[in-house]
């Protein structure tokens, strides 16, 4: 495609005809020559609103940014409602690759009936692979917000499904062929299908109906980043069994082929929260078919510690996500 701004008719054909999902608070959509949209909530609703920058390859990048963005919201206590995609592409993209990645995000989309209601298509020169900014819209009571301000020492410390699933399924998928000179095909390909489990939004659902204290996207900086986050801005001290934290044995052996420390791993798809009953709270999850264990408590004081049997040691700052230190290496 040509520089900049995609034409009008491969706007409308490959981008503006995929989208389907329709809301009803959506007064005014993405559409030729609309600039903003415009959207209606009750009274007793506020609005969420959560940017997210994602670069990936092709196939992938308009999936990992969609759930990005909604399960920012939905960590907010908030029910998704719409998007706003903007996204730089590569000179050499061609039409089909935009009208594919357009459908992609429907599909996501579609899925927890979001809508897509806006945007900017754009080709340019300076960049290798697509960058897309997703911007993530929700609703919530009123009343939910105050509820997620309620972390508090003596708390149990939950975590759902794994950790560092959208880092090794991205792994999986864009250094296969590196990654089968070792382990075999089916691990592989079960590796690349943890994109299946990105949503966190039927856990934040159900962990909302079940007397959760706090929710925290666990994304970039892995585990270690989001536990330092959540006790940060809530101003309690940590006490974590380091043993305890869900991790599947595909994003272990993928982490040592690359060197890579799965704590710090893009972990998009698990759930951190807090509970006064993490057992009820566990359980709840796990009827409504979602992996939850208690890892620790929130403690009074300011100390984060990692227990690992008989060592203890500190958490420290949040790092860099460990997909740029594979990216540097390439």
């Amino acid at each position: 495609m040509r520089n900049g701004k995609v034409s009008e008719n491969v706007l409308k054909r490959s981008v503006l005809k995929q989208i389907k999902t329709v809301r009803d608070e959506v007064l005014c959509g993405a559409g030729v020559g609309i600039d903003c949209a415009v959207m209606s909530f009750e009274e007793d609703e506020e609005t969420v609103i959560s940017t997210n920058p994602v670069s990936a390859s092709i196939d992938i990048v308009c999936t990992h940014g969609i759930h990005r963005a909604l399960n920012n919201v939905a960590a907010a206590g908030a029910e998704p409602v719409g998007v706003l995609i903007s996204g730089m592409f590569p000179e050499n993209t061609e039409e089909k690759e935009l009208q594919e990645m357009m459908s992609q995000a429907e599909e996501a989309c579609s899925r927890f009936k979001v809508q897509i209601i806006g945007g900017h298509t754009e080709v340019t020169v300076n960049i290798e692979r697509p960058v897309l900014t997703v911007t993530g819209i929700g609703k919530r009571k009123k009343a939910n917000s105050s509820e997620l301000r309620k972390v508090k020492p003596g708390q149990d410390v939950i975590v759902s499904k794994w950790i560092g699933l959208e880092g090794t399924s991205m792994i999986a998928k864009e250094y296969k062929s590196e990654l089968l000179t070792r382990y075999p095909v089916r691990m592989i390909e079960e590796a690349e299908e943890f994109e299946c489990f990105l949503s966190i939004l039927p856990e934040a659902a159900a962990a909302l109906k079940s007397g959760v204290c706090g929710m925290h996207d666990v994304s970039q900086g892995g585990i270690f980043g989001a536990l330092w986050e959540m006790a940060d801005e809530a101003g309690v001290g940590l006490e974590i069994d380091l043993k305890k934290l869900p991790v599947r044995q595909e994003t272990i052996e993928v982490c040592e082929f690359f060197d890579l420390n799965p704590y710090e791993l893009l972990s998009g798809g698990s759930l951190l929260m807090t509970a006064v009953d993490g057992i009820g709270m566990t359980a709840a999850l796990r009827k409504e078919g979602v992996p939850a264990v208690i890892v620790g408590k929130t403690t009074s004081g300011n100390d984060r510690v990692l227990f690992n049997e008989e060592e203890k040691r500190f958490l420290e700052l949040p790092k860099a996500d460990q997909m740029y230190k594979l990216y540097q290496r390439t």
